[in-house]
């Protein structure tokens, strides 16, 4: 028996163990999207203060954030893969906290810009040190519903800004000023903006609570190189473009959407601050939450059913059911028929990312998976987290050269970004198919 065979066959850590791993590892991407839902709970103010345009907000949101997230995201996923991962996601956790806290204290586009690429830097280390982690607590059968809790912190962290954001908003309106000890007058979503970040400082450490573990599968002893990881992906290649341009676009859909939904409210139905965190945090969090636990769990249960490609079939139920829900719910005749659009649009979104990235973790050899999750990370906020936002706000800036055009806006791209998100995952699916049928056929051989 190899050595690889060996790592496989040696026991795995206890549930209870793995679990906590993923709770906390869950817990540390709450936190990491509480920033980047505060800012979209707070366009109208910024905007306002800053005198920008949808344009220029798209860019604080987008391309800021995935300026240095994308530079920095490769470097640190090449150190996950060699070193000791925990350590970096504490360091990051730490960095992107603090930096988030002092996006309180800009007062200009440009400060507030620069702090928001040191927040995309800290941020870069989490997802794929997350992944390589998990890929090592659970085996494959149940790595598809790990993910989905460890993804269902997109949705924790964003109902969480959205709900404490329309609290604060409710004593301390955005526009209005409030002064500090030792800070300072500031405006009022800056002060949301320093409560956000407080809590990220303290969790760090709780972060050194989980135990690195031992690496598993294939190559999980050898140093990979670069030239090696590109042959792999190369070999696969129908699968790895697949999976990450599909989800690359379902982001683009979803991560446009979602900066704009606040905004979205606000003009079309002309709810307030508070009202808008308190409803859409409502719902962005049951429904998002349990979208993800049921796609991650789902796909867990088709695994062990023996459906092939389990992990990427739940993942094509949730895009197909995107195709219309996103198209739609800007068109609603009334906020409330919106939101419950929204709702179910939101569940099937977290439905997707259980399977689709665990998918991704089994297509690839262990050491290279940090350095696959981060490029996937560049694929999806290149093209989705950057591009979303700025696409809509172009269509709304420069296509129909009017603010309250932005549903029309959010409808016409949904509707050409849907359908193509669809098709990439079924070049995807196709591909990761073979590849299965190939790793089948070298085990056969091997024994």
């Amino acid at each position: 028996m190899n050595a690889s065979a060996r790592h496989e066959n040696e026991s795995w850590p206890a549930p209870k163990t793995a679990w906590y791993v993923a709770i906390v590892l869950m817990l540390a991407n709450t936190l990491a999207f509480v920033d980047r839902q505060a800012l979209a709970l707070l366009v109208e103010p910024i905007k306002h203060d800053l005198q920008i345009s949808d344009t220029a907000m798209s860019l604080l949101y987008g391309l800021s954030f995935t300026l240095f997230y994308v530079i920095v995201g490769i470097p640190v996923a090449r150190l996950a893969d060699r070193s000791n991962r925990r350590n970096i996601i504490a360091i990051s956790v730490f960095v992107w906290s603090l930096a988030t806290s002092v996006c309180g204290l800009t007062r200009s586009f440009s400060s507030l810009f620069a702090t928001r690429v040191v927040v995309g830097a800290g941020e870069g280390g989490l997802t794929p040190a997350a992944h390589s982690i998990l890929s090592d607590y659970f085996p494959r059968e149940r790595l598809a519903a790990a993910i989905g809790v460890y993804q269902m912190g997109i949705y924790v962290g964003g109902a969480a800004a959205l709900l404490i954001g329309g609290f604060i908003a409710t004593i301390i309106p955005p526009a209005e000023w409030v002064t500090l000890p030792a800070i300072g007058t500031i405006k009022g979503w800056q002060l949301i903006f320093l409560v956000l970040g407080l809590p990220g400082l303290a969790f760090a450490v709780l972060t050194l609570t989980v135990r690195e573990p031992m690496r598993r599968g294939l190559s999980a002893q050898a140093s990979v190189s670069l030239r090696s990881a590109f042959v792999h992906v190369r070999q696969h290649a129908a699968a790895y473009a697949g999976i990450m341009f599909g989800f690359a676009l379902m982001i683009l859909v979803g991560n446009g959407v979602q900066v704009w939904i606040p905004a979205f409210f606000e003009r079309k139905f002309g709810w307030t601050t508070s009202e808008i965190g308190t409803l859409y945090g409502t719902v962005f969090f049951f429904c998002g939450s349990s979208g993800t636990l049921a796609g991650g769990f789902f796909a867990s249960f088709l695994g062990k059913r023996g459906v092939q490609a389990s992990n990427l079939v739940a993942a094509c139920i949730g895009f197909v059911a995107l195709v219309p829900l996103s198209i739609c719910f800007a068109l609603m005749p009334t906020g409330l028929s919106a939101l419950a659009v929204i709702g179910v649009m939101n569940f099937f979104a977290g439905f997707n990312f259980g399977g689709g990235l665990a998918a991704l973790q089994d297509l690839t050899p262990n050491r290279m998976r940090a350095l696959i999750s981060a490029s996937y990370l560049l694929i999806i906020n290149l093209f989705g987290a950057a591009g979303g936002p700025t696409l809509i706000a172009l269509v709304t800036d420069f296509g129909f050269k009017d603010p309250q055009r932005l549903p029309d806006a959010i409808s016409l791209t949904c509707a050409v970004a849907s359908p193509l998100a669809v098709v990439a995952l079924w070049i995807g699916m196709r591909g990761y198919r073979r590849a299965l049928i190939t790793r089948a056929t070298s085990l056969e051989q091997s024994i």
